[in-house]
């Protein structure tokens, strides 16, 4: 299958730029797939999710806390100001893994001055990514005083103090931190929200998986089957695990609320035992059409970007075709797309 069957054409004024005034208030789609029929579309609130989810439903979300991972430093020989993004720790704590702006012009053995007096001195590198190697260990607690919120590039500004709150869920833990961009289909839930799903007799579990580069890095090859995904770091709770497999054997419905959540079920699924495993893992899972789902049954979830794999998963759920209709329909009605914008919910 060619990466270019999931391009689709998208106004760029519809490309949310800030969120909405109020969380929770964004519009959702929802969609009712039935292979062979185009899909039955309902538009909604996501303050409403409660009223179109199947009555029982189990919803996994993903409790990653978002790093403040984009820092500055000062060329030292050019004075040039360049902007990294901390990807990965190393098991040295002095050593990231980063993304560089101006990649090239980037070489091994320059060295950066950054906020504190910290040096930095680009050691070598690991793929795609720059091994970064600072003067100080770099914790989380340096980070929030000197870095900034990770906004994604079709974000075309710079980040602003909204954002350390609004690019975060309301139940990101702090001793989950480490994703590089936020699991943003869980941007758009308050307490309020959780706490009528809780009453409405839907079940809430949380996963972990620290958004990397294999979320958001583009597929680059012409056919989908070449392109390879970067491994990301999750952990399952073992109360989770129960709560899935006990859903399992009873016929509820699970529903994944974001792609994240999604690769993390189905990569921890034991096909030998049919019961989801605990524990910590990482995966590189690659969804695309012709996957077969083991685990969810629905997606709560952002409008993606074009050509993406996170496009792909939705489009192995729903079908390719379903997902262009929703995609249409969403154009034509100007939804929101992308992190800050409205939600759809396939079922």
């Amino acid at each position: 299958m060619k990466t270019n069957n999931f391009s689709f054409n998208l106004p760029e004024h519809l490309i949310a730029q800030y969120p909405s005034d109020k969380r929770g208030t964004s519009r959702l789609l929802v969609a009712n797939i039935t292979p062979g029929s185009a899909p039955r579309m309902t538009h909604t609130r996501v303050e409403e999710i409660s009223q179109h989810l199947p009555s029982g439903s189990l919803l996994i979300f993903n409790d990653s806390r978002v790093r403040k991972a984009r820092i500055f430093g000062t060329n030292q020989k050019t004075g040039s100001r360049v902007e990294f993004l901390l990807v990965e720790e190393t098991n040295d704590p002095t050593t990231w893994k980063a993304m560089a702006n101006k990649s090239k012009k980037q070489r091994e053995g320059t060295v950066y001055r950054f906020p504190q007096g910290v040096q930095g001195t680009i050691i070598g590198n690991d793929a795609n990514l720059k091994l970064l190697q600072f003067s100080q260990p770099i914790s989380d607690t340096y980070l929030d005083k000197n870095g900034h919120i990770p906004l994604p590039p079709y974000i075309d500004r710079t980040d602003e103090p909204l954002d350390e709150t609004r690019y975060q869920t309301v139940y990101a833990r702090a001793d989950h931190t480490g994703s590089v961009a936020a699991p943003t289909a869980g941007l758009h839930f308050t307490p309020e929200i959780l706490e009528a799903l809780t009453a409405e007799g839907h079940t809430i579990a949380y996963v972990t998986l620290h958004v990397g580069l294999g979320t958001f890095l583009p597929v680059r090859t012409e056919d989908i089957e070449q392109h390879r995904m970067h491994t990301e770091h999750y952990s399952i709770p073992e109360k989770t695990a129960q709560l899935v497999n006990k859903a399992k054997e009873e016929g509820r419905p699970i529903i994944a609320v974001g792609t994240t959540s999604i690769r993390t079920l189905e990569s921890a699924w034991d096909p030998r035992t049919q019961q989801l495993k605990s524990g910590m893992s990482k995966t590189g899972i690659f969804i695309y059409p012709g996957y077969s789902f083991q685990v969810i049954n629905g997606i709560f979830t952002n409008f993606h970007t074009p050509e993406s794999t996170l496009l792909m998963l939705v489009s192995a759920f729903a079908g390719l075709d379903a997902i262009k209709q929703i995609y249409a329909t969403a154009v034509q009605l100007e939804y929101r797309f992308f992190s800050y914008g409205d939600a759809m919910l396939l079922l």
